[in-house]
């Protein structure tokens, strides 16, 4: 009889442990184990496992006790279940150990967790949920050319919403990222009328900001987002109570966030949605629509940048009515580009004093805006830490696929098979070599290597177009790229300058450059084609 247990043995943490017993007969034979399905990971919500493949089950190793294969002569298989994956259409390197095994770590973390066919947090649950989507979909986007498994995610997220405010606004950015890298818009012209509910512009007020007012969550607006049997909550992060936290004296990952009506992450997420909702609308021919969400997302960055900017500190407020500053009222403007150039600097200086203080779901934000910020050496350091809340600390603990939490004791009952603790997979490829598209479907990219101290690196990246691929050699006089670009593609290459650098010169293939634009501390060479390209920035 099958044996489940919650915990494992003297552990204290909620890792499962599968225990069967196997009568063996005479002669030789084929067992199979049988998994049995689990009341939590099989309700309602969850996304059920296909009859033709039956129950999985994670396990970092299988013990087999008693005589169960004989005098030695036995066979054991182990059949594995995961979506079509190629290992070898997106490579990294770099002359950083650390930073290399992190990006394993999180590769194959997308290919294992990819086993329900949708996006799902973890194998405790199996439910799909926006948080885990976006950011599997942006990770799985740069190890494999696949797209199919992040539109039916998408899709099905659009009917069968989930309860935390900003997940909603998430749609819209998923959305926009299935645009932007298939260059097909037919999921936009499909659901239009819904991402335009996703927006939650229903919840906004005269000055732009959304909220959650009691008369405003109304029975009209659930059914518009399709959020049944659930009350819409502002989550900022998760878990955000309850637990340990870093730093202060309130549990959870939340850094101490104060919770008010006007919530400075979810009016940071709105802005983000109209400005994306924008850009789409104008793609699918609603002009009026595009122009209307262009000037909703100004009349908000403005109100945003005026109510909930202190001047004093330099940083944002949590809400409107608190002083406090967490790290995510801040990370997120800074992600979002609500951070302008006369606030960006402190807004990035704030945010480098609060360490990891947020979640592993919220790192991705965190590194995005770091990037953003042009923060790369802090980026850096965070990717290739070896602290408790670290990447590095998965591996450590003895993890193959990225946790769902930092530690055990960060969140006792966590997955260790989540994909949204994989956000390096993404970073790695756009954020630090700096490879994204422009233009939708991969017809324009931007290569802008941001490598800090890295001293080599070297990537290939799947599109939809085509492999690009990128390796660097950077020294404190030298910094030498060489690209590989698809023959449809234009790219936009972007060369780091030393901070204070004023002489310089540039070569592509040996013969000096043509025409150069700085942009602040990267030198740009516009409309590259396709081929091999050698550029090597020569500093003084």
């Amino acid at each position: 009889m099958p044996e489940r247990r919650t915990h494992r043995p003297g552990s204290g943490s909620s890792r499962r442990f599968l225990s069967q017993r196997l009568a063996l007969l005479p002669g030789i034979r084929t067992y199979t184990v049988k998994i049995p399905a689990d009341a939590r990971n099989t309700g309602p919500q969850a996304v059920r496992m296909p009859d033709y493949i039956g129950e999985v089950y994670p396990f970092r190793y299988c013990e087999i006790e008693g005589d169960a294969i004989g005098n030695g002569t036995g066979i054991i298989s182990r059949q594995v279940v995961n979506y079509p994956f190629d290992d070898l259409a997106a490579e990294f390197a770099s002359s950083d150990t650390t930073l290399n095994q992190v990006w394993e770590l999180c590769k194959y973390s997308i290919k294992a967790t990819s086993f329900a066919g949708l996006y799902v947090d973890g194998d405790r649950e199996r439910i799909p949920y926006e948080a885990d989507a976006l950011i599997n979909q942006l990770s799985h986007y740069c190890v494999d050319r696949e797209y199919t498994m992040a539109r039916r995610s998408h899709e099905y997220l659009l009917g069968n919403a989930t309860w935390p405010t900003e997940w909603i606004l998430q749609s819209v950015l998923i959305a926009w990222y299935d645009y932007l890298y298939t260059g097909d818009l037919r999921a936009v012209k499909t659901h239009y009328e819904t991402l335009k509910n996703k927006t939650l512009t229903a919840l906004s007020g005269t000055d732009g900001f959304v909220s959650l007012t009691p008369e405003k969550l109304t029975p009209e607006l659930y059914a518009s987002i399709n959020l049944r049997g659930q009350t819409l909550k502002n989550i900022v992060d998760w878990p955000h109570t309850g637990i340990l936290g870093l730093g202060k004296a309130e549990g959870g990952e939340t850094d101490g966030f104060v919770f008010r009506d006007v919530n400075t992450v979810v009016n940071a997420y709105h802005y983000c949605a109209l400005e994306l909702m924008a850009r789409m609308a104008g793609a699918a021919g609603e002009s009026e629509d595009s122009a209307a969400y262009a000037r909703a997302a100004g009349r908000l960055a403005d109100n945003f940048n005026k109510q909930l900017f202190n001047k004093k500190t330099g940083a944002y407020r949590d809400g409107i009515g608190t002083d406090h500053c967490s790290l995510h009222a801040n990370m997120f403007p800074l992600c979002f580009g609500l951070a302008d150039v006369k606030r960006a600097q402190s807004v990035a200086d704030f945010v480098k004093t609060r360490g990891m203080a947020c979640s592993v779901y919220g790192s991705q934000f965190l590194m995005d805006g770091l990037y953003e910020a042009g923060e790369a050496d802090y980026a850096l350091q965070l990717l290739t830490s070896d602290a408790e809340r670290s990447w590095y600390n998965m591996i450590r603990v003895g993890s193959t696929i990225s946790l769902e939490a930092w530690d055990d004791k960060y969140k006792p009952n966590q997955d260790w098979n989540h994909a949204w603790g994989a956000a390096p997979a993404n970073i790695i490829p756009r954020r630090l070599m700096g490879v994204v598209p422009t233009e939708p479907g991969f017809s324009r990219i931007e290569i802008r290597p941001q490598p800090a101290g890295l001293e080599k690196a070297s990537l290939r990246i799947p599109t939809i177009r085509g492999d690009v691929e990128t390796a660097f050699e950077n020294t404190p006089d030298r910094f030498t790229l060489t690209t590989v670009v698809p023959a449809n593609v234009k790219a936009d290459v972007y060369l780091p300058l030393p901070a204070g650098t004023k002489n310089y010169d540039v070569t592509v293939n040996g013969k000096p450059a043509g025409q150069t634009v700085r942009e602040g501390n990267f030198i740009k060479i516009a409309d590259q084609g396709s081929g091999k390209n050698a550029y090597i920035l020569n500093t003084k």
